[in-house]
């Protein structure tokens, strides 16, 4: 009943039947799907991948989104970094349901070290079904070119 009123086309209501089987979610995490507008941002704005990621995994592209919905964090509208990587790691369960199915957490500020020279990734995850582990680096500012680098150099220094 969730899905027929909230969805408005068929289409949306399809999407919202398949995923909520396949993901086994609770009224409670439905609702909150339908609220946060799942549709539009995996379906009318489609993640963003490389080609090279799209050649190596062709199933990421629906594994993978552009946003992610976060708002049972609580946090303030000035939270830090630390704020969000605090409430990810408190709320974690919350967190592997909005990822989606067969993310498993590996660790939390997970090290790694080049040369002599420490380095931590924020969320390192594994992917069951890609079967590769994926490294979320947590920003709150507007997307800059050297994030990309940075998270180019952990995959190169780490072997990820």
């Amino acid at each position: 009943m969730a899905i027929m009123g909230g969805a408005k086309h068929d289409e949306q209501r399809e999407f919202y039947l398949r995923i909520c089987a396949q993901e086994r979610w609770s009224f409670r995490q439905l609702e909150r799907q339908l609220s946060g507008a799942l549709f539009e941002r995996v379906v009318l704005s489609p993640a963003k991948l490389s080609t090279l990621l799209r050649e190596i995994h062709p199933a990421a592209a629906s594994v993978f989104r552009d946003s992610y919905l976060v708002d049972f964090l609580g946090l303030s509208k000035d939270h830090s970094e630390a704020d969000l990587h605090g409430g990810l790691v408190a709320k974690l369960k919350d967190f592997l349901i909005e990822l989606g199915r067969d993310f498993c957490f590996v660790g939390s500020q997970y090290p790694i070290q080049v040369g002599n020279a420490d380095f931590n990734i924020d969320l390192l995850f594994f992917h069951r079904g890609l079967n590769c582990l994926v490294d979320i680096e947590l920003k709150i500012d507007p997307f800059r070119p050297e994030y990309l680098g940075k998270l180019n150099f952990y995959l190169e220094a780490s072997g990820i």
